[in-house]
C-alpha cells in the first residue's frame, strides 16, 4: 500500500537516486561490520554483564556500571580512558567541560580548522565578552583560517606552531554550520601529525561531534590526545536521552573528571539514577544506527544532485560525519524543505517549523526534529540559519527505510509549494 502520496516522477528520480547509491551503500556496510564487531569485542572483553545495567543514587559511589562504560568506551574509541555521563548536557557542554578541565589563565589555544561553529564560539569568548568564558579566565583564542576549497591550512598551521608555544590544537572534525568538507580520519591524522612535528608538547583536542563509527578509526587511534563529543549524535545510537563522552589519554581524562565535578573528587561520584542500561544498548546500537544515517544522507546526496542542487558531499566522496548539506537557494525553498521533512517524522510529524531565535546563533535557524530525544542529531533532521547560500544540514535516521520517506517528503513539500519543478525523466 502506498501510504504517501509521491508525484510520480519523484519517484523515478528516487529510483535513479538509489541505484546511484548503491556502491556506497556497500562501501558503508562494510565499516559498519567492523565497528560493530569493535564495539562487540569490548563489551565482551570487559565482562559487560546484568550488573552493570543497574543503577545508582545519591553520590553514586561505586556504579560498577558507570565505571565499567568508561572502559567499554575508551576501548571503542581505542583511548585509555574515558568518562561518559548523562549529565552532559549538550555537545557543546561536554567540550567546555573537556577545554575547562585542560587549559589554564594564560595559556593559548589554536584552532586548525577556522572559524569554529556558533555554539562555541561563546566558549572561547573570542566575538565580544562572554561571562565565564575561556577568554574571561586568562585563556588565548587564536585560529588558523581555512584555504579557499575549505581545507586546513597546513603551511599556515606550521607556522603559527613554530613560535606560538600553543598549549593545545584544537580540531573540529564535522562542517558545522558551513560548507567546507568534514575532516576524514586521514586528514586528522595528517594534522596530528603536524603538530606532534612542530609542537610536540601541544595537547591535540578533537571536536569528534558527528563523526564517530563513521570510519573504522576515531581520532585517537591517529594521534588526538583528547575527543568528545554528544550521546544524543552518533555514539548514543538513538536510544542514550541525553549525555556525552571525552575520551583519549588517562592523564587528560582525568583533569576534565575534576572540572565535570570537582578537583580532587573528579569521576568518584555521580550517580547513573537508571541511565546505566540505555547508555550501554546505546553504544552497542551505534555503528549499526551510524550506518542507517549514512545511507539516508547518501540517499539524499544522490537525489538532490539529480534534481539540480548542489550538495556537499557528493554521492562519491569520502564521508567524514553524517550531515549532508544541501544548498536550496532561497528562503523559501528552505523553510519549505525543512517542512517536509517534519511531516514525515514518527513524533510531531504535525508540527509546522519556523524560523526563530536561538540561543548560540546570530542568524533565525529552522529546525525540522520531529524526534524521540528533544534535539537528537542521529535521527532524522534538518536545520540551517536563515542567511546565505540558504543552505539546510541534514543529517541521522535511525533506519534508512523511514528515513528515505522523510527525504522524499522534504523534496514533495518543495514541489507542492511552487519552489522545485521536475523536468521529466
Amino acid at each position: 500500500m502506498n501510504y504517501f502520496k509521491f508525484d510520480e516522477t519523484l519517484e523515478k528520480y528516487s529510483v535513479l537516486a538509489e541505484k546511484k547509491a548503491q556502491e556506497q551503500f556497500k562501501i558503508i556496510d562494510d565499516i559498519t561490520e567492523y565497528n560493530q564487531t569493535k564495539v562487540l569485542n569490548a563489551f565482551i572483553k570487559n565482562r559487560v554483564s546484568e550488573m552493570h545495567l543497574g543503577t545508582s543514587t545519591g553520590y553514586g559511589y561505586g556504579d560498577v556500571g558507570r565505571d565499567t562504560l568508561d572502559q567499554v568506551f575508551a576501548d571503542c574509541m581505542g583511548a585509555e580512558d574515558a568518562i561518559v555521563r548523562h549529565s552532559f548536557a549538550s555537545g557543546t557542554h561536554t567540550l567546555t567541560v573537556a577545554l575547562f578541565g585542560i587549559l589554564r589563565p594564560g595559556d593559548k589555544v589554536l584552532v586548525l580548522t577556522g572559524r569554529p561553529y556558533d555554539t562555541i564560539i561563546g566558549v572561547f569568548g573570542f566575538e565580544g565578552h562572554v561571562d565565564g568564558s575561556l577568554a574571561d579566565f586568562g585563556v588565548e583564542y587564536h585560529q588558523v583560517d581555512l584555504l579557499p576549497d575549505g581545507t586546513p591550512d597546513i603551511n599556515a598551521i606550521r607556522a603559527e606552531l613554530s613560535w606560538g608555544e600553543y598549549k593545545m590544537a584544537y580540531i573540529q572534525r564535522s562542517r558545522g554550520y558551513s560548507l567546507r568538507p568534514s575532516l576524514t580520519i586521514d586528514k586528522i591524522e595528517e594534522l596530528c601529525n603536524v603538530v606532534r612535528e612542530v609542537s610536540p608538547n601541544t595537547i591535540i583536542m578533537v571536536d569528534n561531534c558527528y563523526g564517530e563509527f563513521v570510519e573504522t578509526r576515531e581520532p585517537t587511534e591517529v594521534g588526538a590526545d583528547i575527543i568528545a563529543g554528544s550521546l544524543i549524535k552518533n555514539a548514543g545510537g538513538g536510544i542514550a536521552p541525553t549525555g556525552g563522552y571525552i575520551a583519549g589519554k588517562h592523564k587528560y581524562v582525568e583533569m576534565c573528571a575534576g572540572r565535570m565535578t570537582a578537583p580532587g573528587v573528579g569521576r568518584e561520584v555521580g550517580a547513573s539514577l537508571g541511565h546505566n542500561r540505555e547508555l550501554y544498548m546505546g553504544l552497542f546500537a551505534a555503528p549499526h544506527v551510524t550506518g542507517e544515517a549514512l545511507k539516508t544522507a547518501v540517499f539524499a546526496s544522490a537525489l538532490l544532485e539529480l534534481l539540480g542542487y548542489k550538495v556537499s558531499p557528493t554521492v562519491e566522496e569520502k564521508r567524514a560525519d553524517i550531515i549532508q548539506s544541501v544548498i536550496l537557494n532561497t528562503s523559501n525553498a528552505l523553510i519549505s524543505f525543512c517542512r517536509g521533512m517534519q511531516s514525515g517524522a514518527p513524533v510531531d510529524s504535525f508540527v509546522r517549523p519556523e524560523p526563530s531565535d536561538m540561543p548560540g546563533y546570530d542568524d533565525q535557524v529552522i529546525m525540522a526534529a520531529g524526534a524521540f530525544t528533544l534535539g537528537s542529531s542521529i535521527e532524522l533532521s534538518a536545520d540551517a540559519p536563515l542567511r546565505a547560500p540558504y543552505a539546510a544540514w541534514m543529517q541521522g535516521g535511525l533506519n534508512y527505510h523511514s528515513a528515505k520517506t522523510g527525504v522524499l517528503l522534504a523534496v514533495q513539500s518543495m514541489i507542492n509549494d511552487g519552489e522545485l519543478k521536475l523536468k521529466n525523466i
